[in-house]
């Protein structure tokens, strides 16, 4: 059996919290961490709706993307619309978690979700983190101890970049020392000036990493008084961040391509709208799930062919294009950031699928009901 603790720990490492904006409010609302949890349902958001959804169908946890409780507040009461809700779950059995933004900005995250939806191959961050890194470099004497140092930072969590773990440096040399009267030296002898043949072993690791790499090295290290230097290096872009830049296996018209847009999302009352030439080409496309005309200037300077995403308004856009900025797509945001319900399924599924089954809501909880042409309707 997967308790709710198991569960909270999958999503956490899929969505790590720490990845999430200051103002934000992630992870677990409300469910005891003891339960045992059997099914999760997955949401865009914790309507009244959703919240019924997963009482009648027996789920024991909600995982959503929008927090039910963003602002603060001073208590939930049951007379309140959401205190109600976290009121029907807690009797029900049933714990509310939430990834928002770091859910936007995990790799895979909601704009890879958009991207595999809409068919485009990712090829990297829109705006990708800037990873802060150390440089972590120690003498060892030459042997055996060379082996069990440079193993115990790799396993720390040194030497991964990008594709490519066990990343290390090591380059031959001499070294010196003069144990004191009270030293207690591996090599040498009190008083006497020792001259060794020592290995400079060299890793790069995130600088969050700090304190488990220098512990690691000096509990490997045979010396005594081991010396070591931690270096900060420039940062280096990540392959986490907001959006991502994909492109399309074969170039089609804008007209096309917005057809294709509304074709891989759910259908809902803000439907698909396009900014831009119809019949220009379309091969390379930024995406960002939700509101994204923050990184309107990002895009400019990128030179893709076409912009997707959510909430964009009328003076910016214009803006934009009157600057020759990319085509802009603009869907609703419910839309744009459902697709990541399925991704946080399967990641649930692929670590605790021998007991825990997740699944979809069936909800669709966009605000907007009508809309020309279109009615939402009921599901």
């Amino acid at each position: 059996m997967s308790t709710l603790a198991d569960l909270v720990s999958v999503l956490e490492q899929a969505y790590p919290p720490e990845l999430a904006e200051d103002w934000d409010a992630v992870g677990l609302v409300c469910g005891d961490p003891n339960d045992y949890v059997r099914q999760v349902l997955v949401a865009v958001d914790a309507t009244e709706a959703v919240v019924e959804e997963a009482l009648s169908t027996g789920a024991q946890a909600l995982v959503v993307h929008h927090p039910l409780l963003l602002r603060g507040v001073t208590g939930v009461g049951a007379d309140t619309p959401k205190g109600a809700l976290v009121h029907r779950l807690v009797r029900g059995g049933c714990a509310l978690f939430t990834a928002h933004t770091n859910a936007d900005r995990a790799a895979p995250g909601v704009s890879d979700a958009l991207a595999e939806a809409l068919g485009l191959r990712v090829l990297g961050p829109l705006e990708p983190e800037l990873v802060r890194w150390d440089k972590v470099v120690t003498t060892v004497p030459s042997g055996a101890a060379v082996q069990r140092v440079r193993a115990a930072l790799l396993a720390a969590g040194a030497g991964t970049l990008g594709e490519y773990t066990e990343a290390a440096f090591t380059v031959a040399g001499r070294g010196q020392f003069r144990p004191g009267p009270g030293a207690n030296p591996a090599i040498g002898t009190r008083g006497a000036l020792e001259h060794v043949a020592e290995e400079q072993v060299q890793v790069l690791a995130p600088r969050g990493l700090r304190r488990a790499l220098v512990s690691a090295l000096v509990a490997a290290h045979p010396y005594e008084e081991p010396a070591y230097d931690v270096l900060e290096v420039a940062p280096r872009p990540g392959p986490r961040g907001l959006g991502r830049v994909g492109e399309l296996d074969v170039p089609e018209t804008l007209r096309a391509f917005t057809s294709r847009v509304a074709a891989g999302l759910p259908s809902t009352a803000w439907g698909v709208r396009a900014a831009g030439d119809p019949g220009a080409l379309v091969r390379t496309v930024a995406v960002c799930g939700g509101s994204g005309d923050s990184l309107l200037g990002t895009v400019a300077r990128l030179g893709v062919d076409a912009f997707v995403t959510a909430d964009l308004r009328h003076h910016p856009a214009d803006e934009h294009l009157r600057g020759g900025g990319p085509a802009l797509v603009d869907v609703a945001h419910w839309a744009s950031e459902q697709p990541w319900c399925g991704q946080a399924a399967r990641v649930v599924t692929a670590a605790l699928g021998g007991t825990v089954t997740a699944r979809v809501s069936t909800r669709r909880t966009d605000p907007w009901t009508l809309g020309t042409g279109h009615e939402r309707g009921t599901p």
